[in-house]
């Protein structure tokens, strides 16, 4: 999704071009945003190939040009956490972390898009931290799924950064007992960065081979591959479709690797352990910050944190 001119268009990036489909030629309705491109199927992909085959010039703009915006505003966004294993080792954990995901949700009230800030706001947490994940965008509905149809549901992948209040999410009581509050923690106003865009499944067979970064004010925080996930993205789309019948715009949130801001919080249980060209946070998210969330497959999503007054 991008911005012209005061307009919000749906859009294809080639290599530098990005093509307005209704400018090309589309149905307005129909290509009004992805979800009711997914909900048109194998025609709609069908009809937007000859669309970029065809379109006029007109229908061209730099990239550097317009705004993008979030690649969707999912109906639902199904999260699991603790589903890296070098993520797992860094972190003071519940004593089912590991075990089975750890199932919380977001809403489209969390979701900014590439560029949009991240309100850091002292009423609602301290320690604000960003993750980066992969985001699975569901394409065909189903309950029940087996893991070996699930790739099957997904119509494709973006870069999601799983914004985080620490101190919201980690609660101990004084006997030492650790557990996790993930509504708070997790669900507020600017926690769901999402973009840049949509890589389709079939540009992308193999979701567990991909490369996530995190650099914050340039600092390689994060780097790690998918392939390191305790559950798969199949196991995962089989985990939520045993509770919900996953529609086309669901939008599944797939785990954080190692070297978030919670590693270095001692207070919080953090164990942070060296690796190769990362660089240990030294504290969390203060406005001014600029996070980049990256996969290399797919695309890098720029966020800055900013106060409460400047949003």
């Amino acid at each position: 999704m991008f911005e012209v001119n005061t307009t919000w268009r749906l859009g294809v990036i080639e290599n530098e071009t990005v093509i307005d489909l209704v400018a090309a030629g589309a149905d307005a309705g129909a290509f009004a945003d992805v979800t009711n491109f997914i909900l048109g199927g194998t025609a709609a992909m069908d009809a937007v190939r000859q669309l970029i085959r065809d379109a006029p010039e007109t229908a061209r703009h730099s990239i550097d040009a317009v705004r993008l915006l979030a690649p969707i505003m999912p109906s639902t966004v199904l999260c699991a956490g603790s589903n890296y294993h070098a993520h797992n080792a860094e972190k003071l954990n519940t004593p089912l972390s590991g075990k089975e995901p750890e199932f919380f949700l977001k809403t489209a009230d969390c979701v900014i898009g590439p560029g949009d800030g991240i309100v850091c706001d002292p009423k609602l947490t301290r320690k604000l931290d960003a993750e980066t994940e992969l985001a699975i965008v569901i394409g065909k509905p189903g309950r029940h799924i087996t893991v070996e149809d699930a790739l099957d549901h997904v119509f494709g992948y973006t870069v999601s950064n799983d914004v985080t209040a620490r101190d919201r999410q980690v609660r101990q009581t004084p006997e030492g007992f650790t557990w996790y509050e993930l509504g708070r923690g997790k669900a507020f106003d600017s926690s769901l960065p999402l973009g840049p865009v949509i890589v389709t499944a079939d540009a992308l067979p193999d979701p567990q081979a991909l490369t996530l970064r995190t650099r914050i004010n340039g600092e390689l925080r994060q780097q790690a591959n998918t392939s390191d996930m305790i559950w798969t993205c199949a196991e995962l789309i089989h985990f939520f479709s045993i509770s919900f019948t996953l529609k086309p715009g669901m939008v599944i949130l797939t785990g954080t690797p190692a070297g978030t801001g919670w590693s270095s919080d001692k207070e919080l249980g953090g164990n942070w352990t060296p690796a190769p060209g990362l660089i240990a946070a030294t504290r969390y998210c203060l406005p001014g910050d600029h996070v980049e969330s990256e996969i290399a497959e797919i695309g890098i999503l720029h966020n800055s944190v900013v106060s409460p007054l400047s949003h």
